[in-house]
Order: structure tokens, then C-alpha cells, then sequence
């Protein structure tokens, strides 16, 4: 009878320790607050993120951890010495896709946010990135990542997440010199060519990724070239299959909103000459007789 229960025992055991572990749940929340922040900076950081204080498992993001990161990515002025950045995360359903809003953060955009996040493994979430007063946001990242991985249990692959803050400040630099959309664009063009970047040469993927950005109407500088190419070899390092397939539904989103774009410039020029047809016949009155 002992044996039996002590075998029973650790079959139960080896099956538990077998089995996949559990998906994470909808609705799940985290906030990641900056920890050099007062009290009251926190408090009116929730208050944008239409939360109240305590209302969800908060976690603190340090300095030291943003630069484990950013530091090499990004001029040390941007970097700064306190931790500044917080972010709210909830898990949503599978399928739901991401949804990023920002406040008071100056550089990085809320697609350029998304585009990066998809790079780490990151989906089906609704994100929230803010700050007391206006600061870049780069080091957000961080937090997004310690939140995330405190709901799944698991942490994300650390070159994705590498990757991913290298996608974040070479995209939000690509967009110092031009459309902060079309910055996004011309990386999500490259992610989608990235079986075919790695047989390249430097020199063949320089020309490539002069001639996309020529797709966009623009000439970009040498230095500029030189970071998308460094990027690029970064994500080849990625498994590129289901990044390729996130970046496919970013785009079908955006070709969404050009879609609609598009349609309203359309109705705009419908618009303006119908008042000229107008303008022209009650002119045409005057001139009669």
C-alpha cells in the first residue's frame, strides 16, 4: 500500500511538473512607477492613467535597469541619471492586437512604441507610457518589460528585448529627420525583408535600404544608413516568421487608416470643385448681357 501511494505520489508530481504552463489571463494588470519620482508625481501619473494608487500590483523601475538597455543606444543627455518613465499594462484577449497612448513623452511616438514591443514579444496588451513632465520616453521600455514579465511569470528573450530598445531610439532618430509615421514604415519594411538582408553584404543593404527610403521621398544621410544597417543585423538575429507576421498586421492597420486618409483627401477635392463650379457660375451671371 506504501509503494503504491509513494508511486502515485510521484506521478502526480512528474505530471505536474510536465505539464505547459499556464496561459496568462485577460485582465491581468501591472504599473511600473520611475523610482526616482515623489509621491505625488506617482499620484498624478495614475491620475493619467485614469487609475487610482494601489488599485493594481505597482513595481519599481530603477535607473540601473533603464541602462541595462539603452546605455550605448542613446546620448547619455537622454538617458539621464532618475528613473522618470512610468507604464500601466493589462493583458487582453488573444487577437486583440496592441493599444499604446502616451503622456508627456517628447520622442517616441505611440507606433513607435507598438512597432518595438512587437519586436520583444509583446502582444495583445492595452499600454500606457507617462510621465509628471515632458521627458523622451526611451527608458519607458524597461518598464513595460519588468510589468510584462511579472504578469507572465516568464521572462521575454533577452536579445528580442535588446533589439527591440535598439528598433525604439534608431526609429525615433530616423524621425529627427523625417515623418514620424513613415520613420515606423521604413523599419517594418526592413523587418519584412530580413530573410533576405542576411545574404547581403553591408554595401548591398545600404543600397536596399537607400532605395526604401527613396520609396518614402526621402535621401538619408550616411550616419543614418549606418544605424539602419546595425539595426537590421540585430533583428536577423530574431526569429523573423512571426515578427514578419506582426509586422504584416501593423501595416494592414496603417493601410487602414491611409485608406481613410485617402478617402477624406478625395472628398476634399470633390469638395473644392464643386465651389469652384459654384464661384464659376454665379461669375458666369455677372458676365452675361
Amino acid at each position: 500500500m506504501k509503494r503504491l501511494l509513494c508511486t502515485i505520489l510521484i506521478l502526480s508530481l512528474f505530471l505536474a511538473l510536465a505539464a505547459p504552463a499556464l496561459a496568462v489571463s485577460e485582465g491581468q494588470e501591472r504599473a511600473a512607477v520611475g523610482a526616482d519620482l515623489t509621491q505625488e508625481q506617482i499620484d498624478q501619473v495614475y491620475s493619467q492613467f485614469g487609475l487610482v494608487r494601489g488599485s493594481v500590483p505597482e513595481l519599481t523601475v530603477t535607473n540601473a535597469e533603464e541602462r541595462d538597455y539603452l546605455e550605448g543606444l542613446v546620448d547619455e543627455a537622454i538617458i539621464g541619471h532618475n528613473a522618470i518613465s512610468c507604464v500601466y499594462i493589462r493583458i487582453l484577449s488573444a487577437g486583440s492586437g496592441l493599444t499604446v497612448t502616451t503622456d508627456n513623452i517628447t520622442w517616441c511616438t505611440e507606433d513607435m512604441y507598438k512597432a518595438a514591443l512587437m519586436t520583444a514579444g509583446i502582444y495583445d496588451a492595452q499600454v500606457k507610457v507617462g510621465a509628471p513632465f515632458a521627458v523622451s520616453g526611451t527608458a519607458a521600455l524597461t518598464g513595460i518589460y519588468k510589468a510584462y514579465e511579472s504578469i507572465t511569470g516568464a521572462q521575454l528573450q533577452t536579445e528580442a528585448k535588446e533589439a527591440a530598445a535598439d528598433e525604439l531610439v534608431t526609429t525615433a532618430t530616423l524621425a529627427d529627420q523625417i515623418d514620424d509615421m513613415d520613420a515606423v514604415s521604413i523599419v517594418n519594411e526592413l523587418k519584412l525583408i530580413l530573410n533576405d538582408t542576411k545574404s547581403m553584404t553591408d554595401d548591398e543593404l545600404r543600397s536596399q535600404v537607400n532605395k526604401i527610403a527613396q520609396q518614402y521621398g526621402y535621401t538619408l544621410s550616411d550616419e543614418t544608413v549606418s544605424q539602419l544597417v546595425s539595426l537590421c543585423r540585430t533583428l536577423e538575429g530574431l526569429s523573423s516568421t512571426e515578427l514578419q507576421e506582426k509586422v504584416q498586421q501593423f501595416k494592414g492597420a496603417l493601410s487602414t487608416v491611409s485608406q481613410v486618409a485617402q478617402k477624406a483627401a478625395g472628398f476634399g477635392e470633390k469638395l473644392t470643385a464643386l465651389f469652384q463650379k459654384a464661384i464659376d457660375a454665379v461669375a458666369g451671371l455677372f458676365h452675361r448681357g
